[in-house]
């Protein structure tokens, strides 16, 4: 096992992730900004190293402090987390080259998933269903990008191949709109990810979220923890996420994740990682893979009794996974919902101090969160401060544990989301499952009218 690792990150994941560390009695180093030493696992590690300001450029982003803390800490290795770094193929190479072991994929791997098109590419080659679209990067012939876009039949969607977060993409509707989209998608991406790369895909009109945890190892074999299902979202971001996803049956749930396994054998993957699909009429496909812990994960633990920090703990040891596809069994069900430090209604972040902090109980209720009453939350970064999950043997049970969760955590002192999630947890449309990525923002919007 790994002698000391690193916490390249903050907040709710970097006490996640210490908490996984101690319990297979790992060392850990927390590192962190100026702004954050009051942070609860920088008060729980065995070291802590001030890497910089309040600015995440000079702090959480900044590759050479972070190795310079790994160096004086003599750590083992480094976990990214996820934001920040978790996904630079820059940061996975530099950690490796400096002697420590990176726990999550090789830097050529996260190059060639990151890279939407080359992601693509390797899925089909895999045999993982993707959108129909131009296969590889739009060249400048106006031509041959509007005989691409009549074969793939409009609505189709222009992306940045380097994109992400939402963030690079518009939709187009007639062809008299295809080559303005197509320079202002690229000039967006450019300044965005400095990469103008852009790919066409057919535009699924009312598609569902859902997305494919898989579990990989150095040793050559990989495993699928079943699917969530995250399609609650505002402006592309989750808000709510489950697992299993509704009406999935266990025979899509074991088709689609053995595609996913076999692609994770065929990049030679190595580690804890997301497949991420659209899902309409019965149909998948492949959208991004993510290749680091995301922060859903806590409902595919829920649901498989499987710990996925730990396993990436193992895996970046050279251990083999713990479990085999057969062992992996699926039981009840997990809802998540995101606690953000924000107003309820305008999004606006509500940074500041929580005068009082308390925390849910009773079966089935997990709250990963890093705040307690004193603690100031900073305007600098993410404004989410926590994640409550409920767990129960089905949907219904899940769900009435997270709306009695929701009624009894208290934080006061700044503004939160919860009451939103508590919106929509009552929702009928939420309760009979199965609403697709547009729905939350489409019943915000009709709220603002009234």
């Amino acid at each position: 096992m790994l002698d000391k690792v690193l916490i390249a990150n903050r907040g709710e994941i970097a006490l996640r992730i210490l908490r996984a560390c101690h319990e297979l009695g790992i060392k850990t180093v927390a590192v962190h900004s100026t702004v954050d030493e009051d942070l609860m696992h920088v008060r729980l590690a065995d070291e802590s190293v001030c890497i910089g300001p309040p600015s995440a450029l000079q702090s959480y982003l900044n590759i050479p402090s972070i190795i310079a803390a790994a160096e004086i800490t003599n750590t083992t290795a480094i976990h990214p987390g996820y934001g920040f770094l978790a996904e630079s193929a820059d940061f996975a190479e530099k950690v490796e080259n400096s002697g420590f072991i990176f726990i999550g994929p090789k830097a050529d791997t996260i190059s060639l998933m990151g890279d939407k098109v080359s992601a693509i590419a390797s899925m089909k080659k895999a045999g993982v269903p993707c959108v129909p679209g131009s296969d590889g990067p739009l060249g400048d012939d106006e031509a041959e990008n509007k005989a691409i876009a009549k074969r793939i039949a409009y609505p189709i969607i222009i992306k940045a191949s380097g994109g992400g977060g939402g963030k690079g993409m518009r939709v187009v509707r007639k062809e008299s709109d295809l080559m303005d989209s197509i320079v202002l998608t690229r000039a967006e991406a450019k300044a965005a990810f400095n990469n103008d790369v852009v790919y066409m895909e057919k535009f699924l009109e009312n598609p569902r979220h859902i997305e494919i945890q898989v579990l990989s190892d150095s040793h050559g074999n990989a495993i699928h923890l079943g699917e969530r299902d995250c399609s609650m979202q505002r402006r592309h971001q989750k808000v709510v996420e489950e697992a299993p996803a509704p009406g999935i049956t266990m025979e899509t749930r074991k088709n689609i994740g053995e595609r996913c396994v076999r692609a994770c054998k065929d990049i030679q993957y190595r580690g804890a990682g997301t497949f991420e699909f659209l899902y309409e009429k019965g149909e998948f496909y492949f959208i991004e893979m993510n290749t680091r812990v995301q922060v859903e994960h806590p409902v595919s633990e829920l649901i498989t009794g499987i710990d996925i920090i730990k396993e990436q703990l193992r895996i970046a040891a050279g251990q083999p996974l713990s479990s085999k596809q057969a062992d992996v069994t699926f039981s009840g069900h997990a809802i998540e919902c995101r606690i953000n430090a924000e107003d309820p209604k305008t999004f606006i972040p509500s940074p500041g101090k929580i005068t009082r902090y308390h925390a849910p109980g009773g079966p089935g209720v997990r709250l990963d969160s890093h705040i307690y009453t004193g603690y100031t939350v900073p305007p600098n970064y993410d404004s989410m401060i926590g994640k409550l999950i409920t767990y129960g043997e089905n949907r219904d049970v899940a769900i009435a544990r997270m709306q009695m969760a929701l009624d009894e955590v208290m934080v006061d002192g700044i503004k939160t989301n919860i009451p939103l999630q508590r919106d929509i947890l009552a929702d009928s449309n939420f309760h009979r499952g199965g609403t697709n990525i547009h729905y939350l923002e489409k019943k915000l919007a009709e709220e603002d009218e009234e």
